[in-house]
């Protein structure tokens, strides 16, 4: 019997509706000379019939259950390594796709050179919209090989075992498996990968297709998603520990800052987002366990990272529990913190106090974020709502405070407004902003979302309202932040004489920096008749035959 030339593991758990369509995608490989082993970690659902029926199609596949489960992926991986036949491996995940030429892709490079692992571009797609990305795509935009991890220590950001094909040699020589009992072992054996291979090959190539659902419920969350359990973060920490010590070990401590940057950058990040919607016995038992090992990591790490990411670090290892939350809401988004503080040598510090150590006084100060000197068009501010109340009809009533700690705004009331676009025209809502003390500004406005121009096919999706400032002829736009905790209003519009139907749903952001979200839900005819007859007017082939048919008679 011919070998395979690339083992491919599918490792599945209570998957049987998605299962099918990962073996699919390894079916329609370009490269056919492939062996296909699913793993199964002992489902309970359909999960071991529809594997075996998949079997019975394809000689190429074999299924393999294990005898109890193990609760993570790597055991099934593991089970999957001794039985495999050919000298390169891949894992897929049942969740997921290999796009039709990775297999021929990785393998020719693999062919090209003599190389420990080969590597790709992974697509990236949201269930929830359908929105593709590629992960960490300044990694893999140009093909090289690399001898060694030394060269590029970014690297340690692409922590997929997915996106990968392994020599079987290497593996072996190393003993290199997945680590078993832990989450998150991707980190580890690819860390370990990373370092024990004396050349890897990187090309730009798609390699696999991950599907990403923010979205999902609880209980089919993937572990990244189960960020709101508390064994989630000691798990992360615990593996980042395995890795520093394997760093030691294996001589490649040098790396410690990158591998340090790269948690900070990535693994805590991900936490910190969350932060704002933690209450105050997970926010204490976070600290706990974060804090310490956040003391172990290389300075330089925390000095790489952009000031607002080093304020959250700082206020949770000050103990500030109750400033986290603020600070958390503004990551990413130009948010300015609602009060900072000038000491005597014109330094200015997050917050209502001055810091009162030094390492506080570095991680706080927040003069390179040049709130009293930016351009005003890209000035910071914080826009935050402190009530709503439905009004009659479709409307809300918003009381809105802008904190302006940069002191950019001149004293007086200023001119704002609220801006809203669920189609290609804007609602544009003024209002007046007045003075309560300086630095902070208050007003009230009525928004009428029934006023919200829509296109004649309705709209379906989420909008968020800006807040826009203006200034001797300049505007300044912002995010509007809500409530975290008030209950979602609900409304019913019509437009057109009654053929635009829409049920609204206010609500705040269940995530990111909680701003205020607007959901419109097409109803009744728009629903069913007139958004898909415009879309089906919108098929590319029916607007070519448009431009064919006015171009013949000009």
């Amino acid at each position: 019997m011919t070998l395979p030339d690339v083992t491919v593991t599918v490792i599945v758990f209570n998957d049987a509706a998605r299962l099918p369509r990962a073996v699919a995608s390894l079916r329609a490989q370009t490269h056919a000379n492939i062996e296909i082993v699913i793993s199964d970690d002992h489902s309970t659902d359909d999960t071991p019939a529809v594997a075996r029926e998949l079997a019975a199609r394809d000689h190429r596949i074999r299924y393999l259950r294990l005898p109890e489960n193990s609760g993570g992926c790597s055991a099934p991986r593991n089970r999957a390594i001794e039985v495999a036949r050919a000298p390169y491996l891949m894992f897929l995940d049942s969740d997921d796709e290999l796009p039709p030429r990775a297999v021929e892709s990785l393998l020719a490079a693999h062919r090209e050179r003599e190389v420990d692992f080969v590597m790709g571009a992974v697509r990236r797609v949201r269930v929830d919209n359908g929105r593709r990305s590629v992960w960490m795509p300044h990694l893999v935009c140009e093909r090289r090989t690399l001898d060694g991890i030394e060269d590029d220590p970014r690297l340690l950001f692409e922590h997929l075992s997915t996106s990968k094909m392994y020599s079987r040699a290497f593996l072996d020589r190393h003993g290199l498996r997945f680590p078993e009992g832990i989450h998150y072992e991707d980190q580890l054996f690819s860390a370990q990968a990373y370092c024990l291979a004396k050349a890897f090959t990187i090309i730009p190539d798609p390699v696999y297709v991950w599907y990403i659902e923010p979205f999902a419920a609880q209980s089919a969350a993937s572990i990244s998603n189960q960020r709101h359990k508390i064994s989630n973060v000691r798990d992360r920490v615990h593996v980042q520990r395995l890795i520093d010590d394997f760093l030691v070990e294996s001589g490649h401590g040098a790396l410690r800052e990158d591998k340090d940057y790269k948690f900070l950058k990535h693994d805590f990040r991900m936490y910190a987002g969350d932060l704002p919607y933690r209450d105050d016995a997970w926010l204490g038992e976070f600290a706990q366990i974060m804090n310490p090992y956040l003391d172990t990591l290389a300075d330089g790490a925390f000095v790489r990272l952009p000031r607002p990411e080093r304020v959250v670090l700082q206020l949770l290892r000050d103990g500030r529990l109750s400033d986290v939350r603020p600070a958390a809401r503004g990551l990413g988004h130009n948010v300015a913190p609602r009060h900072v503080t000038a000491d005597a040598s014109g330094a200015v510090f997050w917050g209502d106090a001055p810091p009162s150590t030094d390492l506080a006084r570095r991680e706080l100060d927040v003069r390179d974020l040049e709130l009293d000197t930016r351009p005003f068009t890209s000035a910071q501010f914080r826009h935050e709502i402190i009530e709503l109340a439905p009004g009659p009809g479709a409307c809300l009533d918003l009381t809105i405070r802008t904190f302006d700690p940069g002191l950019r705004l001149p004293v007086g009331p200023q001119r704002a407004s609220l801006l809203l676009s669920p189609g290609r025209r804007r609602l544009t809502v003024p209002f007046r902003l007045d003075p309560v003390r300086p630095g902070v500004f208050e007003g009230r406005v009525r928004l009428d979302l029934a006023a919200a121009p829509l296109p004649v096919q309705g709209f379906d999706g989420v909008r968020h309202p800006l807040l826009r400032l203006s200034q001797q002829g300049l505007a300044n736009s912002g995010l509007l932040l809500a409530p975290l905790d008030f209950p979602p209003v609900r409304a019913r519009v019509s437009r057109r004489s009654g053929l635009t139907t829409h049920e609204l749903t206010v609500e705040p952001e269940g995530r990111n920096p909680g701003r205020l979200q607007i959901r419109w839900r097409p109803l009744t005819l728009t629903a069913h008749v007139i958004r898909p007859l415009t879309q089906r007017l919108a098929h590319p082939k029916l607007r070519n035959a448009a431009r064919l048919a006015a171009s013949i008679l000009k």
